[in-house]
Protein backbone atom coordinates (compact mmCIF):
# COMPACT_ATOMS: atom_id res chain seq x y z
CA UNK A 1 0.00 0.00 0.00
CA UNK A 2 1.58 4.00 -0.74
CA UNK A 3 1.24 5.10 2.82
CA UNK A 4 1.68 8.83 1.31
CA UNK A 5 -0.87 8.57 -1.60
CA UNK A 6 -3.83 7.09 1.44
CA UNK A 7 -2.84 9.83 3.62
CA UNK A 8 -3.72 12.19 0.87
CA UNK A 9 -6.92 10.77 -0.47
CA UNK A 10 -7.70 10.78 2.86
CA UNK A 11 -7.18 14.85 3.45
CA UNK A 12 -8.51 14.95 -0.30
CA UNK A 13 -11.83 13.69 1.18
CA UNK A 14 -12.07 15.27 4.33
CA UNK A 15 -12.15 18.38 2.77
CA UNK A 16 -14.56 17.17 -0.07
CA UNK A 17 -16.90 16.83 2.75
CA UNK A 18 -16.25 20.42 3.97
CA UNK A 19 -14.14 19.53 6.81
CA UNK A 20 -11.07 22.31 7.94
CA UNK A 21 -7.91 19.16 7.96
CA UNK A 22 -6.21 21.61 9.58
CA UNK A 23 -8.24 21.63 13.03
CA UNK A 24 -6.48 19.65 15.68
CA UNK A 25 -9.11 16.52 15.45
CA UNK A 26 -8.58 15.84 12.04
CA UNK A 27 -4.36 16.52 11.52
CA UNK A 28 -3.43 12.86 12.69
CA UNK A 29 -6.67 11.74 10.97
CA UNK A 30 -4.81 10.99 7.60
CA UNK A 31 -2.46 9.15 8.95
CA UNK A 32 -4.71 6.73 11.00
CA UNK A 33 -7.44 6.34 8.19
CA UNK A 34 -4.35 5.21 6.23
CA UNK A 35 -2.88 2.49 8.63
CA UNK A 36 -6.60 1.23 9.77
CA UNK A 37 -7.13 0.09 5.96
CA UNK A 38 -3.70 -1.08 5.47
CA UNK A 39 -4.89 -3.49 8.56
CA UNK A 40 -8.48 -3.91 7.50
CA UNK A 41 -7.30 -5.09 3.92
CA UNK A 42 -3.98 -7.00 5.08
CA UNK A 43 -5.45 -10.03 3.55
CA UNK A 44 -4.53 -9.08 -0.03
CA UNK A 45 -1.54 -9.87 0.20
CA UNK A 46 -1.95 -13.25 2.33
CA UNK A 47 -2.09 -16.23 0.37
CA UNK A 48 -4.87 -18.81 2.05
CA UNK A 49 -2.73 -21.79 1.08
CA UNK A 50 -0.13 -21.07 3.31
CA UNK A 51 -2.60 -21.57 5.89
CA UNK A 52 -3.85 -24.35 4.71
CA UNK A 53 -0.63 -26.42 4.15
CA UNK A 54 -0.28 -27.68 7.25
CA UNK A 55 -2.05 -31.03 6.98
CA UNK A 56 -2.09 -33.65 9.20
CA UNK A 57 -3.30 -37.95 7.81
CA UNK A 58 -5.60 -39.76 9.28
CA UNK A 59 -6.89 -43.40 8.42
CA UNK A 60 -11.07 -42.37 8.35
CA UNK A 61 -12.52 -39.18 9.35
CA UNK A 62 -16.54 -38.70 9.20
CA UNK A 63 -17.59 -34.94 9.44
CA UNK A 64 -15.45 -32.08 10.51
CA UNK A 65 -17.20 -28.55 11.54
CA UNK A 66 -15.71 -25.61 12.50
CA UNK A 67 -18.26 -23.28 13.82
CA UNK A 68 -18.69 -19.61 14.93
CA UNK A 69 -15.64 -18.19 13.81
CA UNK A 70 -16.08 -14.35 14.42
CA UNK A 71 -14.56 -11.99 10.85
CA UNK A 72 -14.88 -8.20 10.43
CA UNK A 73 -14.73 -7.40 6.65
CA UNK A 74 -15.19 -4.05 4.16
CA UNK A 75 -18.04 -4.20 1.84
CA UNK A 76 -16.05 -3.37 -1.27
CA UNK A 77 -19.72 -1.32 -2.42
CA UNK A 78 -19.71 0.75 0.01
CA UNK A 79 -16.52 0.69 1.87
CA UNK A 80 -18.39 -0.13 5.46
CA UNK A 81 -17.83 -2.95 7.30
CA UNK A 82 -19.83 -6.35 7.57
CA UNK A 83 -18.96 -8.85 10.59
CA UNK A 84 -20.52 -12.10 11.54
CA UNK A 85 -19.83 -15.68 12.07
CA UNK A 86 -18.28 -18.12 9.82
CA UNK A 87 -18.82 -21.94 9.87
CA UNK A 88 -16.87 -24.61 7.96
CA UNK A 89 -17.78 -27.97 7.51
CA UNK A 90 -15.88 -30.65 5.14
CA UNK A 91 -15.21 -34.29 4.78
CA UNK A 92 -11.76 -34.67 4.80
CA UNK A 93 -9.91 -37.37 2.16
CA UNK A 94 -7.06 -38.77 3.86
CA UNK A 95 -5.67 -35.53 5.60
CA UNK A 96 -7.01 -33.08 8.25
CA UNK A 97 -5.99 -29.04 8.38
CA UNK A 98 -5.28 -27.98 11.72
CA UNK A 99 -7.82 -26.40 13.27
CA UNK A 100 -6.83 -22.66 13.48
CA UNK A 101 -6.12 -23.21 9.93
CA UNK A 102 -9.79 -22.78 9.03
CA UNK A 103 -10.17 -19.86 11.31
CA UNK A 104 -6.71 -18.25 9.32
CA UNK A 105 -8.67 -18.90 6.00
CA UNK A 106 -11.24 -17.18 6.88
CA UNK A 107 -9.53 -14.20 8.02
CA UNK A 108 -7.53 -13.94 5.05
CA UNK A 109 -10.12 -13.30 2.92
CA UNK A 110 -12.37 -10.97 5.09
CA UNK A 111 -9.34 -9.09 5.61
CA UNK A 112 -10.00 -7.88 1.85
CA UNK A 113 -12.23 -5.58 0.14
CA UNK A 114 -15.23 -7.81 0.27
CA UNK A 115 -18.60 -9.37 -0.79
CA UNK A 116 -20.21 -12.04 1.80
CA UNK A 117 -21.20 -14.08 -1.26
CA UNK A 118 -18.13 -14.12 -2.52
CA UNK A 119 -15.92 -14.77 0.85
CA UNK A 120 -18.02 -18.01 1.15
CA UNK A 121 -17.06 -19.15 -2.15
CA UNK A 122 -13.08 -17.91 -1.70
CA UNK A 123 -12.92 -20.15 1.19
CA UNK A 124 -14.34 -23.03 0.25
CA UNK A 125 -12.58 -23.14 -3.13
CA UNK A 126 -9.94 -23.19 -1.29
CA UNK A 127 -10.13 -25.68 1.22
CA UNK A 128 -11.49 -28.06 -1.54
CA UNK A 129 -7.94 -27.10 -3.86
CA UNK A 130 -5.82 -26.75 -0.88
CA UNK A 131 -6.77 -29.87 0.92
CA UNK A 132 -8.74 -32.41 -1.66
CA UNK A 133 -11.97 -32.77 0.39
CA UNK A 134 -15.05 -34.71 -0.33
CA UNK A 135 -16.92 -31.55 0.24
CA UNK A 136 -17.16 -28.61 1.68
CA UNK A 137 -20.00 -26.17 3.22
CA UNK A 138 -19.24 -22.61 3.93
CA UNK A 139 -22.11 -20.76 6.02
CA UNK A 140 -21.56 -17.42 6.83
CA UNK A 141 -24.23 -14.73 8.73
CA UNK A 142 -23.26 -11.47 8.97
CA UNK A 143 -24.75 -7.83 9.96
CA UNK A 144 -24.04 -5.25 6.91
CA UNK A 145 -23.16 -1.63 8.25
CA UNK A 146 -24.87 -0.58 4.67
CA UNK A 147 -27.76 -1.44 5.75
CA UNK A 148 -27.42 -0.60 9.37
CA UNK A 149 -26.01 3.06 9.00
CA UNK A 150 -27.45 4.00 5.89
CA UNK A 151 -29.87 3.30 3.17
CA UNK A 152 -32.85 1.17 4.34
CA UNK A 153 -31.64 1.70 8.07
CA UNK A 154 -32.35 -1.76 9.34
CA UNK A 155 -29.82 -2.53 12.46
CA UNK A 156 -30.30 -6.10 13.55
CA UNK A 157 -30.48 -7.61 10.45
CA UNK A 158 -28.50 -10.32 9.41
CA UNK A 159 -28.09 -12.35 5.61
CA UNK A 160 -27.16 -15.78 5.94
CA UNK A 161 -25.01 -17.16 2.53
CA UNK A 162 -23.85 -21.05 1.96
CA UNK A 163 -21.18 -22.13 -0.33
CA UNK A 164 -20.98 -25.76 -0.94
CA UNK A 165 -18.56 -28.02 -3.03
CA UNK A 166 -17.86 -31.34 -3.61
CA UNK A 167 -20.51 -33.92 -2.22
CA UNK A 168 -22.29 -31.07 -0.51
CA UNK A 169 -23.81 -29.64 -3.79
CA UNK A 170 -26.02 -31.62 -4.23
CA UNK A 171 -26.83 -33.98 -0.76
CA UNK A 172 -29.39 -31.87 1.05
CA UNK A 173 -28.88 -34.40 3.35
CA UNK A 174 -25.98 -33.53 4.46
CA UNK A 175 -26.58 -29.86 4.11
CA UNK A 176 -29.35 -29.97 6.53
CA UNK A 177 -26.98 -32.02 9.04
CA UNK A 178 -24.49 -29.41 8.81
CA UNK A 179 -27.28 -26.48 9.10
CA UNK A 180 -28.77 -28.47 12.58
CA UNK A 181 -25.65 -28.98 13.91
CA UNK A 182 -24.53 -25.07 13.54
CA UNK A 183 -28.02 -23.97 15.05
CA UNK A 184 -29.30 -22.54 11.33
Amino acid sequence: MNQEKAEQAVRDLLEALGEDIHRDGLIETPKRVATMYQELLAGRAEDPAIHLSKRFPVESSGLLLEKDIPFYSLCEHHLLPFYGTAHIAYLPGNEVVGLSKLARTVETFARRLQLQEQMGDQIAEAIMNELHTEGVMVVITAEHMCMTMRGVKKPGSKTTTIATRGIFTDDFARQGQVLSLIGQ
